[in-house]
């Protein structure tokens, strides 16, 4: 039987009963993804059939080739050199791809960057990087295209061209609790990085409290699933398995996660926050043929911050995408809230922690975030000059800076931000930020 005439309630059945899934029949699921021939709740049955009886490697590596071909995969074949990008699962206050890409091209490696937005705590890439006054985050192709040739970068949002299966199944996984499932995860991430053109993709996937896999052994399981379908795939693919139990950095928001990025061009970025931005671009270099080593790699990264080219990468990309370059000088150009409120410490002592998730929520309150899609995320809110675990504070020192346009939510962000903030009188052991490499 042909992948036109497989029937939606046999597919579904055999996943059900255990069965693997032929290239066929995932092919006629994505297909009524796609099209709209397979309805809502018959395609949510499949996944949940998926969900709860998983699928096999070689299923997934089918699933997301459909996905990807489910749509235009971009030809970046007249850029020179090995095109390469950065994929990270999703944290409070990483912000690295602002300041990576540039570092990274800076270097030499082209990076066709296509990102998201944010649904949660705060916005994604796109919505921090359109806190910039003017900045364009929907190029068509042709225009992803030609930027990435002219300019060795591209930093822009998901066309309706690249992998259209995976909005409607990511939808639908969202409301059908079965959101986490490795081999759905695996396939909605690599179905969109595969159809950018990329030659590579570096990956951070994140644990703990701030992230989406809250353990050690549930990261490591995503990223070394991740490696081996990108990988069956064609694409060389790498990932780190970095933490999130605290916010990285020291700014959660839009406009200030920007701020950040600036100063991390300027070499004056926190000290987590460059650590893991050098960590990835360093594998990211590798693998685009400009460095031998990881020690070679990072040196060229932190060399193009010194010197300046990052950040004239960074201010190139912006004129190319209508911003308004003065906020790479001016960062005061940026969008600033009505409200900026300093927390200050209740005793002395030293940070025992700083709960990512509980900070999350607090940047969500102020309007830094969606609690739906539907929501307007507000760029000019936040937190900024948050202390980190392990510093010591004396009683009436600033913990963070509240940064807000409506009085209720900067009341009720503050108590969150209270209960966020433990104070001790030991410091606490202090915890890698890169545990693992998957190779």
């Amino acid at each position: 039987m042909s992948s036109a005439t497989l029937f939606p309630q046999h597919v579904i059945a055999r996943k059900r009963d255990g069965h693997l899934l032929t290239r066929d029949e995932i092919a006629a699921f994505v297909r009524g993804a796609t099209d709209g021939s397979w309805a809502d709740y018959q395609l949510s049955a499949l996944l949940m059939a998926i969900f709860l009886r998983g699928m096999t490697p070689e299923e997934t590596a089918l699933l997301t080739d459909a996905m990807m071909r489910s749509g235009v995969v971009a030809d970046l074949s007249s850029v020179p050199g090995i095109k390469v990008d950065k994929h990270s699962t999703g944290g409070v206050g990483d912000k690295v791809s602002i300041p990576l890409a540039p570092m990274v091209v800076a270097c030499g490696v082209p990076v066709p960057m296509i990102s998201g937005r944010g649904l949660g705590h705060s916005g994604g890439t796109l919505d921090k990087l359109e806190s910039i006054p003017g900045f364009q985050t929907g190029l068509s192709l042709d225009a992803y295209r030609a930027q990435v040739r002219r300019i060795g970068c591209a930093l822009i949002g998901q066309t309706k061209d690249l992998a259209p299966a995976d909005k409607t199944l990511y939808a639908l996984r969202d409301v059908t609790a079965t959101v986490e499932c490795i081999p759905l995860i695996c396939a909605s991430i690599l179905s969109k990085k595969l159809a950018e053109g990329i030659d590579a993709l570096v990956l951070d996937v994140k644990f703990g409290r701030g992230a989406f896999m809250k353990t050690l052994p549930e990261a490591r399981r995503l990223a070394e699933a991740l490696v081996a379908v990108g990988r069956a795939g064609g694409k060389q693919v790498r990932a780190l398995l970095t933490a999130m139990d605290e916010p990285l950095g020291r700014s959660v928001g839009n406009a200030v996660e920007v701020a950040e990025s600036i100063a991390c061009l300027r070499g004056a970025g926190p000290g987590d926050l460059m650590e893991v931005t050098y960590s990835l671009g360093a594998h990211m270099l590798i693998l685009g043929g400009a460095a031998r080593t990881l020690e070679e790699a990072r040196s060229r990264l932190e060399r193009s911050v010194r010197d300046g080219s990052a950040l004239a990468r960074f201010r190139e990309i912006v004129v190319a995408q209508g911003g308004d370059a003065r906020v790479v000088d001016e960062p005061q150009r940026l969008p600033a809230a009505r409200l900026q409120e300093p927390l200050a410490a209740e005793r002395d002592g030293v940070v025992t922690d700083v709960d990512a998730m509980a900070v999350a929520l607090a940047a969500l309150r102020l309007g830094a975030g969606r609690a739906r899609a539907t929501d307007r995320i507000d760029p000019a809110v936040g937190i900024t000059c948050l202390v980190k675990r392990g510093e010591r504070v004396t009683r009436g020192a600033t913990l963070c800076v509240l940064h807000a346009n409506d009085e209720t939510a900067l009341a009720e962000a503050r108590l969150k931000l209270l209960g966020a903030i433990a104070i001790g009188d030991s410091s606490p052991t202090p915890t890698p930020l890169v545990a693992e490499t998957i190779l």
